[in-house]
């Protein structure tokens, strides 16, 4: 069997639950990886309120979807980050609060804690569960933010020392929260991005550094944060195998444009023609999603394949409905024998 493919909802907030729910169904997905924004998965309620974790799993097995993760991108963001008035656009009131940058990653910090217990909940109210051990390890999906991002060209002139002063407060501040995940045994996954304290092989390595390998920091697996930097992502998964706790299937196009936009985008808007990479709907950008099958299967992840999409160039309801298509069609179960073991017959 195959691996379950799962539309990532953090695109389509602007839905109701029940009609994202609807529509990952018609578009053919087996289940969704709740964001924790909109209405569709309230961290506060699900935390506390059983009925609350409960009618969640009604609207998904109404439709005929299930569900192995929830994703805190947006809180997460604000732990370890330089909070401006940007933070705000994104954030929980309640998280927000005064908007004092301290005040806002501790509160930040604090909410994270929660979505663990609450996704150690919902999954344990999953209505097939009755006791039984998980099927899929419960992750929380997120970011991190950076002290230290915006010193990535490093000039003024930065050192070692200066860089490490930011690993050194990501360990700080998440180390407790992995702690509090470790009690709820649940799994945070880091999605690999530009802006977060990991956003390549070596600073993702580095992180794990920080957190003394702490079990419960790993990856949320998204190949299009890397490619286009010129990162190999297929190595990503042999170097990480163990540690990626979830993935997302995304594409993404470069070495495009014009020739005005480099790969730090110029302060252009996605979709601008003059771009060198863009985002895009799977199977329209460069990403070989063959080799990171294999790669996937070598490392033994069984888990979900969730599609977060994202092309401002296309209709997102007939392309989320291709990209389902398109991941069924590029998976595939490892094989159990090797090929020639039949010679010897």
């Amino acid at each position: 069997m195959s691996r379950p493919v799962t539309l990532f909802t953090g695109q389509w907030a602007d839905m109701p639950f029940e009609t994202i729910c609807a529509k990952a169904a018609e578009f053919g997905y087996d289940g969704i990886e709740l964001a924790c924004w909109g209405d569709h998965f309230d961290v506060d309620q699900a935390a506390s309120s059983k009925s609350y974790v409960n009618n969640r799993w009604e609207i998904l097995k109404d439709h005929g979807l299930t569900a192995y993760a929830v994703s805190a991108h947006l809180v997460g963001q604000a732990v370890c980050d330089n909070i401006d008035e940007r933070h705000k656009l994104i954030l929980p009131e309640d998280v927000w609060g005064d908007g004092d940058p301290e005040g806002v990653r501790k509160r930040a910090a604090k909410k994270l804690i929660t979505t663990g217990k609450a996704c150690r909940k919902f999954i344990d109210a999953h209505p097939d569960k009755k006791g039984k051990k998980d099927p899929f390890p419960a992750v929380v999906n997120g970011f991190t933010g950076s002290s230290i991002w915006h010193s990535i060209y490093a000039f003024p002139p930065t050192d070692q020392n200066y860089w490490q002063k930011g690993f050194n407060d990501f360990a700080k501040r998440f180390t407790p929260i992995l702690n509090a995940f470790d009690k709820a045994n649940v799994n945070f996954a880091l999605e690999v991005h530009p802006t977060e304290i990991a956003f390549d092989i070596a600073s993702a390595q580095r992180a794990i550094d920080a957190v003394k390998g702490h079990k419960r920091f790993g990856f949320n697996y998204d190949p299009s944060h890397l490619g286009y930097q010129g990162v190999d992502y297929v190595k990503f998964i042999y170097n990480f195998g163990k540690r990626i706790y979830h993935v997302h299937m995304k594409d993404v196009q470069w070495g495009k444009g014009n020739g005005d936009v480099g790969v730090f985008g110029g302060h252009t808007t996605f979709a601008d023609p003059r771009r060198f990479w863009d985002f895009r709907s799977l199977g329209h950008g460069d990403v070989d999603f063959d080799q990171i099958i294999c790669a996937l299967n070598d490392v033994s992840y069984s888990g979900p394949l969730s599609v977060e999409w994202e092309d401002s160039r296309m209709d997102r309801e007939h392309g989320a409905a291709e990209a389902c298509q398109f991941v069924r069609d590029v998976d595939f179960k490892p094989s159990g024998l090797a090929f020639d073991a039949q010679f010897d017959n």
